[in-house]
């Protein structure tokens, strides 16, 4: 596989990564409103909608920081390329 084709296949993945977020954090939003919503209308006892709250909010900040932040992959071809740099060094006489 060449090198484009490799940049195109990380590209494209990042992209899916980037296009699943777009939908997961409206659909989060909506559903805990939602929840919010039936909490308030049923009597606003014990807040329960803090727990799909927060634990679905840690999964959507991990989404998030995957989509947007992650740079295990620039740093993995980085430290290739570093060690290719150094073989290369070695073997030449």
């Amino acid at each position: 596989m060449s090198t484009d084709e490799e940049k195109r296949r990380r590209a494209r993945q990042v992209a899916e990564v980037r296009y699943g977020f777009l939908w997961h954090l409206p659909i989060y939003i909506i559903v805990n409103l939602t929840l919010v919503a039936i909490w308030y209308y049923s009597g606003a006892g014990f807040p329960w909608p803090i727990f799909p709250i927060v634990f679905w909010g840690i999964g959507v900040v991990a989404h998030y920081i995957s989509a947007y932040r992650s740079s295990g992959g620039g740093w993995i071809d980085r430290e290739t390329e570093k060690i290719l740099r150094k073989e290369d060094e070695t073997s030449k006489p």
